[in-house]
């Protein structure tokens, strides 16, 4: 199959710009056989390495990137590992109880692995802190989808804590929420550093990372698949598909993945002056209590004291955005900022990106086995660092027959509802966010 289009992703990948420069990468230059081909160095494709690693550990096994680790969807997240539900379709993130309570189970297990991950290599408390994150209601109506939500965690036996609108002005420094719903159970990373350095401390004499190196070409000869990327090809008897909504592109999914983009900014470093008048906790991370709202970070350390926001969400056919989309979704982003912190005010942006998600109707992912040989660890529905990792954990043990019962619950899900055809589903998908959006008032 020939892979004709590549996706696109607006704007600077913000936490990617902060870092030191990279080594120079290593695309393939050459015909090369591995034993494992992972294609896509996000969450998934990474902790897909990492898994195979440890389950076929005499095993060859190269990694394949369009572009820079860092650089694509992993790096352009607001860096939220969550553990509960979290389901951007709904009104107040749950579900229903029996699934929550196994996806929850399950997305723990991806913050363990990850949490493994970095206490093994010793990666900085930016790039991975376990601390917990907070649902910010700005209106009496969030404050409504938060109680709803509270009662569903108390359901599920999840154990949480209400904030008052005094509490949260001590944590945020802003008097702009009314109330607030904390959950220790989530971990806040800085994305870009987190995958970089999971790939460097992969890179070894059996696991090799190519970067730079898209592939244009995947077919099945000789009993082997076959990738094709610009410098050469690469032949392995399994692959691993980690490429999120590009599946499509890979001939898989179609009719059935809905492509959303949504964007981000973040301020320059702010000043000790600046940092006084905000006042507040150094770092913390809040989702709106209306799913479709503004979600903010405030981070500090070595990355500077900078504050995030993020919002809007556009519906695609296909995989890319323009840069007018960005700059006109953005407009929003300074809406948001001035609004919560008028305190701050002449702090201006310093980058601005857009990022992918894939979602489908029914909220599941395509993992598994999907061609004799070629397995899929995609379709994430929002949550990219923690059900990346997963679908990525998940297909590397069904690729070895090595399946757990955490795979097994994500192996068991049900197939991906099929969408109407493309101009009702794209009107449909577009007034439902439209709607969503609006509905969240205050919240955006």
């Amino acid at each position: 199959m020939q892979v004709a289009r590549l996706p696109r992703d607006p704007g600077p990948a913000g936490w990617a710009a902060l870092l030191p420069p990279a080594d120079p990468p290593m695309p393939v230059d050459r015909d090369e056989t591995t034993d494992w081909l992972v294609i896509g160095a996000g969450f998934a494709g990474l902790g897909a390495a990492r898994r195979l690693s440890q389950l076929a550990p005499g095993d060859r096994i190269t990694v394949l990137d369009a572009m820079r680790v860092g650089d694509g969807p992993a790096g352009r997240n607001s860096g939220f590992m969550i553990d509960l539900p979290h389901d951007l379709t709904s009104d107040d993130y749950g579900g229903t109880l029996d699934r929550d309570i196994a996806q929850t189970r399950a997305n723990r297990h991806a913050i363990s692995f990850a949490a493994d991950m970095a206490g093994e290599w010793g990666l900085p408390r930016d790039a991975f802190d376990p601390c917990g994150k907070i649902n910010g209601a700005a209106s009496a109506e969030g404050a409504a989808h938060n109680r709803d939500y509270a009662r569903h965690l108390s359901a599920m036996g999840e154990s949480y804590e209400m904030l008052d609108a005094r509490q949260m002005k001590d944590l945020t420094g802003t008097d702009y929420y009314q109330q607030g719903l904390f959950t220790p159970g989530a971990a806040m990373i800085q994305p870009a550093r987190f995958v970089r350095g999971v790939a460097g401390h992969l890179r070894s004499n059996r696991v090799a990372l190519r970067e730079n190196s898209p592939v244009t070409g995947l077919e099945r000869s000789g009993g082997d698949w076959v990738a094709q990327t610009p410098g050469g090809r690469v032949r392995a008897p399994r692959v691993i598909l980690a490429v999120n909504g590009h599946l499509d592109s890979f001939g898989h999914g179609g009719g059935r993945l809905m492509h959303i983009f949504t964007y981000a900014s973040m301020t320059r470093a702010l000043t000790p002056e600046e940092c006084a008048r905000l006042g507040g906790a150094a770092t913390w991370g809040l989702t709106p209590a209306s799913p479709l709202g503004t979600t903010v970070r405030r981070t500090s350390g070595r990355d500077g004291d900078r504050i995030v926001i993020r919002n809007r969400f556009t519906f695609e056919p296909t995989p890319e955005v323009t840069d007018q989309t960005l700059a006109r979704v953005c407009a929003t982003h300074d809406r948001a900022f001035r609004a919560r912190f008028p305190m701050l005010e002449g702090v201006e942006m310093e980058y601005r990106w857009g990022g992918r998600l894939c979602l489908t109707r029914n909220g599941v992912g395509v993992v598994g086995e999907i061609e004799p040989g070629l397995y899929s660890a995609c379709v994430q529905n929002g949550l990219g660092t923690v059900r990346g990792l997963l679908a990525g954990l998940t297909a590397a043990e069904a690729a070895t027959g090595q399946v757990s019962d955490i795979a097994r619950i994500v192996l068991d899900e049900d197939a991906p509802a099929s969408l109407p055809p493309r101009p009702i589903a794209t009107l449909g998908a577009r007034a439902r966010l439209h709607w969503g959006e609006w509905r969240a008032g205050r919240e955006l």
